[in-house]
């Protein structure tokens, strides 16, 4: 601890508290050996994953410390703060197991109280009514259990063929719901497919829509200019400027009568 000081005095507080707290963990789970009452050892476990969590987040910046001092130290004050680093988890990691091995333990514990229960009472007042009764009665009492049993084990079986039901109708209801979508999926393929090929047609009739609309504005421009030509020569058909119209007949002259009726 005083080689990290004389490195870092930050770096040497963190491990000044780590070492802390693993003397307490230490301690924590020795006493945690000697007890024995489960509610206790719950309590003591939560304490001791405090302490748990703590030494982690002191490593964690511990780490931060040694990777922005790298830069200012040699490498053998390197080599010595990984090792160091490397030393802590290592511990730590010897606790987390330690503590993980008491839960199991403890929770094994809970269910065996669970299941069995006040059965040493149970099982020394029924020796002490049995000793008290006749043969008769104790064959009484055993017929009687043997009813309840088998009524037992009958409610059992019927709730295992109906929980065997359940599992059937959920599994046919899902079978159907899966052929449903696959049914709905298909269909949206279909109607994707039928959305892009109506998209195409759409283009192409607006193309065709537009070469029709260009070819009609030329033949009224061609039509126009005709009717212009036809307008200009019969108003004017002494004007030059103008050519006739092939399949157009020039305008008639005015005749002159070599002799006038009488």
């Amino acid at each position: 601890m005083d080689s990290i000081s004389a490195v870092s005095e930050e770096l040497g507080q963190i491990d000044g508290e780590i070492a802390d707290i693993f003397r307490a963990l230490s301690n924590g789970f020795q006493k945690l050996e000697k007890i024995k009452d489960a509610n206790r050892q719950s309590r003591q476990l939560e304490e001791l994953t405090g302490k748990l969590r703590d030494c982690k987040r002191l490593i964690k910046d511990f780490d931060r410390e040694v990777k922005d001092s790298e830069g200012r130290n040699d490498p053998n004050t390197n080599r010595m703060l990984n090792d160091k680093k490397q030393s802590m988890i290592k511990e730590l990691n010897s606790y987390v197991a330690l503590k993980k091995q008491y839960a199991t333990n403890l929770e094994n514990n809970k269910r065996v109280d669970l299941f069995d229960g006040p059965g040493e009472d149970l099982n020394e007042e029924n020796v002490l009514l049995a000793s008290a009764m006749t043969n008769q009665q104790l064959m009484d009492n055993g017929n009687q259990m043997m009813t309840e049993t088998d009524q037992a084990i009958e409610r059992g079986k019927k709730i295992v063929q109906e929980t065997i039901g359940v599992g059937t109708d959920t599994a046919a209801a899902l079978k159907a719901q899966t052929e449903q979508m696959s049914r709905i999926v298909n269909e949206l393929d279909s109607i994707h497919f039928s959305i892009k090929k109506a998209s195409k047609l759409v283009k192409e009739i607006g193309r065709q829509v537009a070469t029709d609309k260009c070819i009609m504005a030329m033949l009224f421009l061609i039509v126009a200019g005709v009717v212009a030509i036809v307008i200009v020569k019969l108003v004017n058909p002494n004007n030059k400027d103008i050519r006739d119209i092939p399949g157009l007949a020039p305008p008639a002259q005015n005749r002159r009568l070599l002799w006038n009726p009488i």
